[in-house]
């Protein structure tokens, strides 16, 4: 076997803490399972407990197809160990991996709440090599209990979109977001980065959508309010019902060109990150 390439996360871990992932993920690849001659989904960086990948493994079945599987891959073969009593070949499975993937050629992968821990230069390397072998990679972090996400679709190594999810009964403001943003946007949400812009944008929406109806009427005016603006909401209203708020990826700002003659500089270069 492959040496496991990446670090032992913390393995904080709660049942149904990714359910708003698990279901976008059903939604989103549905399709791509649904075509797959072999419908394999890799849980990476599972955590202590193995719940999510059962969990995971539950949802997949019972929305998109019955033989879906699921390999949940950690690097600490103690977790690795105690999580063999949940297996259940061969549609539930766990193995010792990181982003290299075991070896194994998913169709989907998700790895939430791995690259938090890592630094933000060394997050376009896993999310090529996560989807070095075609993978499409769902890749983000939530809160403890699993009502403040953000999340990343990754294709080829760039990243395609992202997504807010939140259970709105406890959103106070959409600023909670900003704890929460992928690794890859967590420290460009300053002043002049898309990110930043995005995030006022959003919260703007949402303080002049101030209704006494309950915050899933506030958060779908928001979301109407936000596409009514201009700005390019991948998803519609039965996504927003679900506390969910997909936009392309937002990217990062190029530096400013220099005007001197004969001076050239990376802003005068296709910026591939949108």
């Amino acid at each position: 076997m492959t040496r496991p390439v990446g670090a032992i996360t913390r393995g904080t871990t709660n049942p149904n803490r990714l359910r708003r992932v698990d279901n976008f993920i059903a939604y989103r690849c549905g399709g791509l399972l649904k075509e797959a001659t072999r419908p394999l989904v890799i849980d990476l960086g599972y955590g202590a407990t193995p719940v999510t990948a059962v969990e995971l493994r539950g949802r997949l079945a019972a929305s998109v197809r019955a033989d879906v599987a699921v390999v949940g891959l950690e690097i600490d073969p103690v977790r690795v160990e105690a999580a063999q009593p949940f297996a259940a070949p061969p549609l539930l499975g766990f193995r010792r991996g990181g982003f290299e993937l075991a070896g194994l050629r998913p169709v989907v992968v998700r790895a939430f709440n791995v690259l938090r821990q890592y630094a933000e230069d060394e997050v376009a390397a896993a999310w090529r090599q996560m989807t070095a072998t075609g993978a499409l990679l769902v890749e983000g972090t939530c809160d403890e209990l699993g009502r403040i996400a953000t999340w990343a679709v990754v294709q080829d190594g760039e990243p395609e979109t992202l997504t807010f999810s939140a259970r709105l009964s406890d959103l106070d403001h959409p600023a909670t977001f900003a704890e929460r943003l992928p690794k890859a946007l967590i420290h460009r949400n300053v002043e002049g980065e898309p990110i930043h812009d995005l995030l006022l944008a959003i919260g703007r929406a949402w303080e002049t959508e101030a209704t006494p109806f309950g915050p899933r009427q506030r958060w779908i005016a928001t979301c109407r309010r936000l596409r009514d603006e201009g700005l390019p909401l991948v998803d519609g209203p039965s996504r927003w019902r679900l506390g969910e708020l997909t936009f392309p990826w937002p990217g990062t700002r190029q530096p400013e060109r220099d005007k001197r003659p004969g001076r050239s500089s990376a802003a005068d270069r296709p910026d591939p990150g949108g």
